[in-house]
């Protein structure tokens, strides 16, 4: 006999008893009526929420953080490493994930030294095409893609150059990008251009002088170019990237919502602007978009990119891996990387995870 998560409602609105058996759902019955050791009870539940943008490498203090601290214990069930560790440490992480309940991926840093230092793309040596070839070949299925932060703190001196050299090692290896924009030089435009579909533009909504908005608001041609040629759009929200404004201007100029994600790490955990991926969810709550669609962007639009729907799915024979969460009615003082705030009157709290079958309470 399976367990049973008792009286939860569906994004559709309808009440469900959930009923898992051997890592699957095996039926979605009428409350009340579902067979086994009821293990929660009551909610709303979702396909496992997905993060495609964390620090999971502890040892990189103070920009990572333990993986269930930022996966199962608040209700997430994929987490995706984005380019803590290069080619040099990326089997440490590799085997931490081994280690814990939650999923986790990663993004390879295209520097070796990944967040060794700050500046990792500033020495063209540190960029090691063979090195890169050996970590995908070696890890297959744990690295999704590649990771090249391209702002002027990282840069420094080598300017766009890193990015014509990530650009070249996706085609090579048939792995997409996923690019950090922030501080210029190089300019957003000539970051933007080198982006193809299914690369990844994560910060979008950062309120830096070099973000993809002009002054009166609207989004740069860059951005609406990107967008039209597939390229996908995550928030990335991390300590300096993402501001109430900027994402004001993005509803209002309908810039489609593609993935949330928290750019988490224990610092920005503990002390905030990000807190948990439910904070940062409730901000898009918030801003006007529909539970469905913030949902959409943790669950079906992550797991689509990472070509693995199974993950974000809810149906009866597919993966027991589910978010059971509340939506609260009651007031939330919401705060941005800008140090704006809001106060919203719902928001979003986790209660548990499902992953493969066994169920964590948050």
């Amino acid at each position: 006999m399976g367990t049973v998560l008792r009286n939860t409602k569906r994004l559709d609105g309808q009440a469900a008893d959930i009923v898992i058996e051997d890592g699957k759902i095996a039926a979605i019955v009428p409350p009340g009526t579902g067979e086994g050791e009821v293990v929660a009870e009551g909610g709303c539940v979702s396909g496992g929420w997905i993060d495609m943008h964390v620090h999971a490498f502890r040892e990189l203090n103070p920009y990572g953080d333990a993986v269930d601290e930022i996966g199962v214990k608040q209700g997430v069930t994929t987490i995706v490493d984005a380019g803590s560790c290069g080619a040099d440490r990326i089997g440490e992480l590799r085997a931490a994930g081994s280690r814990a309940a939650t999923r986790l991926l990663a993004f390879l840093n295209i520097s070796r030294i990944g967040l060794g230092r700050i500046d990792e793309l500033s020495d063209p040596a540190w960029i090691d095409e063979t090195a890169v070839k050996e970590a995908l070949h070696a890890y297959p299925d744990f690295i999704v893609g590649l990771k090249a932060r391209i702002s002027r703190s990282v840069v420094k001196e080598q300017g766009i150059e890193p990015l014509r050299r990530a650009r070249r090692l996706s085609e090579a290896t048939g792995r997409s990008l996923m690019v950090h924009i922030g501080s210029g030089p190089p300019a957003i435009d000539e970051v933007m251009a080198l982006l193809a579909r299914g690369d990844i533009v994560t910060h979008y909504l950062n309120g830096k002088a070099n973000n993809l908005f002009d002054g009166q608001g609207r989004p740069l041609p860059a951005l609406l170019d990107a967008i039209a040629r597939g390229v996908h759009l995550d928030v990335g929200h991390g300590s300096a990237s993402f501001s109430f404004r900027v994402a004001e201007q993005a509803r209002a100029a309908g810039v489609p919502l593609h993935t949330i994600s928290t750019d988490i790490y224990e610092s920005n955990r503990l002390r905030g602007p990000v807190y948990s991926l439910a904070d940062v969810m409730s901000k898009f709550l918030y801003l006007g978009y529909s539970l469905q669609e913030v949902v959409d962007a943790v669950t079906v639009k992550a797991a689509r990119w990472l070509g693995r729907p199974e993950l974000g799915e809810l149906k009866v024979g597919g993966a027991a891996d589910l978010t059971l969460f509340d939506v609260v009615r009651g007031s939330k003082t919401l705060i941005d990387s800008e140090g704006e705030t809001r106060t919203a009157d719902t928001y979003i709290q986790a209660k548990g995870a499902v992953i493969d079958g066994s169920y964590f309470a948050c």
